[in-house]
């Protein structure tokens, strides 16, 4: 099986959403000699980086709370220390689940992360499969899709997948929003297919190909 290479980039990669219309980052304020990618419009600006040590504290209050978790991304209680250790281990960048800061521009504060595995499509193919958990006061104002649409342009720039995917509860509707807004399309739904809150629950799936269309 095939997986596709992270690529070369990760500390000093700045992954930018510009509120002005597409201005590209290093054109927009971005510090002397960070490295600039990505465009975006309508949202406030946020950037996806690398996970430090003073982030630790936001991840791992989104893993043990269910009250911040939120219903959906909530599915029992799990090790708090996780989190600290595989930041020692590899930066959370070596092995799948990969995961990076979504972070704010004005002061670098995490506010949550993305993340991305390897799935595979077929004996010599695979595909990037993400997710995303945003705290809850900074949810329901396009901070998610900002997210989510830079993090496909940062897999189909530095990796050579064709397929970014993603799957959400089937009553998550923001988060389909979210998705659709990124530039993913419906593809379907996987019945029963996740089991939270005592039952399981059907997905609606979600993909985005490297020659789709650039989202609005």
């Amino acid at each position: 099986m095939l997986t596709p290479s992270v690529g070369p980039r990760p500390v000093d990669l700045r992954v930018s959403a510009i509120r002005r219309g597409r201005l590209p980052v290093a054109l927009a304020g971005c510090p002397a000699g960070r490295q600039a990618f990505g465009h975006y419009d309508r949202v406030m600006p946020i950037h996806l980086r690398p996970i430090g040590e003073s982030d630790l504290s936001v991840l791992e209050r989104l893993a043990v709370n269910p009250l911040i978790a939120g219903t959906f991304d909530w599915h029992g209680f799990r090790d708090p220390g996780s989190r600290r250790r595989r930041l020692a281990e590899d930066g959370f960048l070596g092995r799948d689940p990969r995961n990076l800061a979504v972070a704010l521009d004005h002061d670098e504060s995490c506010i949550g992360d993305v993340s991305w595995r390897a799935v595979p499509t077929g004996p010599t193919s695979t595909c990037w499969n993400i997710g995303i958990v945003i705290l809850p006061e900074f949810r329901g104002k396009g901070y998610g899709t900002a997210a989510q649409k830079l993090l496909g342009d940062y897999l189909f720039a530095t990796t050579t997948a064709n397929r970014v995917e993603a799957e959400t509860d089937a009553e998550n509707i923001a988060e389909q929003r979210a998705l659709q807004k990124a530039g993913f399309i419906r593809e379907g739904i996987r019945r029963g297919s996740q089991f939270r809150d005592g039952r399981w629950r059907d997905m609606h799936m979600y993909g985005r190909l490297r020659d789709d269309p650039a989202p609005g």
